[in-house]
């Protein structure tokens, strides 16, 4: 996994998108608090999300969202 993997297609933006929105979804809060807790308070979107898009993707909703929440509290990111 290299660290800051840029996004490199339609599909892999489209995941992020999703990711973000069903984080807030789940947190009740705006997909652009979850983008910055992402991206300007950690490294997840490019260190984690798409590094690991080729097996996140293949999963449940559910388990994506509980996945990168989990990331979130790892890294002691907070909305």
């Amino acid at each position: 996994m290299m660290p800051g993997e840029m996004i490199k297609n339609s599909d892999e933006l489209e995941f992020v998108v999703f990711c973000i929105e069903n984080v807030a979804a789940k947190l009740g809060v705006g997909a652009e608090l979850v983008y910055q807790a992402f991206t300007e308070k950690s490294d997840i979107l490019n260190g984690y999300i798409v590094p690991e898009y080729e097996v996140l993707h293949t999963q449940g909703r559910d388990y994506i969202v509980d996945d990168l929440l989990d990331v979130m509290r790892e890294r002691g990111v907070e909305l």
